[in-house]
Parts: structure tokens; sequence; C-alpha cells
């Protein structure tokens, strides 16, 4: 399928240490860069992320911001040792007589000195396959929200496809009579001066004209270009570059069509395309 290359994801979980929350954000981009930003505990995590998100996706950028929020009711209870504690206690009473108005030791103090305390360490690991986890479901998320909005895209450019045709044949249907036209209006004109012409010169001018304005070949290319895009769209996959690629040359012919117009009908049919075309670019651009 087409997918776009903008697209929005979240997902949350509850965890021991407290909320973990994944949010992938993506935008066009011409190639594949990611961009994350971690808590502290899952820094170690990036490169199995990005391993990840350069598996499931070609090109777009990428913002994934991981947040853990702590459980209001997780006070961090600190864990003190007792025996230390005692022996550091013995040892202050036993030095302040040799001290002259030592000053009384506060529990900050205390609490500061090596080994006394310990915090209740947070199982790290559990918590980084929490995180890798959560990062791969939001990711299949982000796939499909940019699958689904792929395929808006892909109705909104095969539709301007059809109308891109339907322009191309008419213009094809009206030229031949476009040419009789202009053959008419110089024969009539040479009429009206009542001068002697060599016919045989004047049908030589008739030809090169004719040739001059003939667009089958701008036409024919345009068709099969046409034919590519939707060939393209049908497949899916990866084919934004190569869908903006086409539209470049849809545009050249169109360009040549309006250079070579000889009537305001052909010329208008080529103002018409290269509007249809660049709108189609435009919904290209966020393609994957």
């Amino acid at each position: 399928m087409i997918q776009s290359m903008t697209a929005f994801a979240r997902e949350s979980a509850a965890t021991r240490q407290g909320v973990l929350t994944v949010e992938l954000r993506s935008v066009n981009q011409r190639y594949l860069d990611c961009s994350f930003k971690l808590p502290d505990a899952l820094r170690a995590l990036e490169p199995r992320l990005r391993d990840k998100a350069s598996a499931a996706l070609s090109r777009g950028k990428l913002d994934c911001m991981i947040r853990l929020q702590s459980h209001p009711t997780q006070s961090g209870e600190l864990e003190i040792d007792g025996d230390g504690l005692d022996a550091l206690m013995a040892a202050v009473r036993r030095i302040q007589p040799l001290l002259d108005n030592p000053a009384p030791v506060s529990p900050l103090d205390v609490l500061q000195f090596p080994g006394i305390y310990s915090a209740p360490e947070e199982p790290e690991e559990e918590l980084r396959e929490q995180a890798l986890s959560l990062f791969t479901d939001a990711l299949a998320s982000l796939q499909q929200n940019r699958r689904r909005e792929g395929g808006k895209l892909a109705t909104l450019i095969q539709d301007r496809l059809a109308q891109v045709a339907a322009a191309v044949a008419a213009t094809r249907e009206i030229l031949p009579a476009l040419i009789q036209q202009q053959r008419d209006r110089i024969i009539a004109r040479i009429a009206d001066l009542e001068a002697e012409v060599d016919q045989g010169r004047l049908e030589q001018e008739l030809v090169y004209l004719a040739q001059k304005a003939d667009v089958d070949e701008e036409l024919d290319r345009l068709v099969a270009h046409i034919d590519e895009v939707q060939r393209t769209l049908d497949k899916g996959g990866p084919c934004g570059r190569r869908l903006d690629f086409l539209m470049q040359e849809l545009n050249r012919e169109a360009n040549t069509l309006s250079s070579k117009s000889q009537s305001a009908s052909t010329t208008q049919n080529a103002v018409e395309l290269k509007v249809l075309i660049e709108q189609m670019r435009e919904q290209i651009q966020n393609i994957e």
C-alpha cells in the first residue's frame, strides 16, 4: 500500500516505576531521519530503537519521545544500614571528648556519610524491555496511520490523474480539426490577396506548419507517463521518489504542449494539465 510520511502515534503502559509513554511523530523528508528524546534510564536503548525504526520505515523525519511519569505514591523510601549507623555514632561519641566545642552532629550529616543508606534499585532492564515493547506497538500504530493517510493521498492523486487523462484525450480529439482550420485560414488569406502562388511551395509550407503544430508525440508520452503513474500507485510500497520524477516528466510534456499550442483551446488544456500536475506533485511530497 501507499504510505504517507505524515502520521502520529502514542502508546502508554503502567510499569513498576510509573506510567511509560511513547510518542511518535513523522513528517516528510527526503531520507529517513530519526530523533530520540529518552529518559536517562533508557538512553542505552536508542540503538535498538533506531534499528527497529529503520526496518519499518524508508523515508521521513521521525521524532520519538519517551516519558516516564513516576507514581505519586512512590516515596522512594531509603534503607538505613543499622550496623553502619551504630558504628558511625560510636565513632562520633569517641572523638567528641577530644574536640574543643564540637558542633552537634545533624541527621543530614549522618546520612551524607558513605554507606549509611541505600535507595531501592530500580529494575532498569525490565523497564528497558517494557519500553522496547511499547515502542514496537507505537511503531505499528504509526505504520497503520501512515497507510491510512497514504490511501487518501492515492485517491486524490488518482482523481487528478483521471482528469489529466481526460484533458490529453480531449486535446488529441480536437487536434485534426485545429490543423484543418489553420490550413483553411491560410488558404483563405492567400485567396483574399488575389495573388498567384506556387501551389507546390504552398503545400510545402502548409505541411511544415502542420508538422510544427503536431503534438502527437507529446500526447503519446503523456499517456505513457499517466500509465506509469497508475502502475506505480497500484504496485504501492515506497514509491514517492519515483512518482515525483514522473511528475517532472509530465510537467515537461505539458510545457512542450503549451509552447506548440496554435489555439486557445489547446492552450487552455495545457494550462489545466500543468495545474493538475502541480496538485499531484504537492500530494506526492508526503508519500514515502
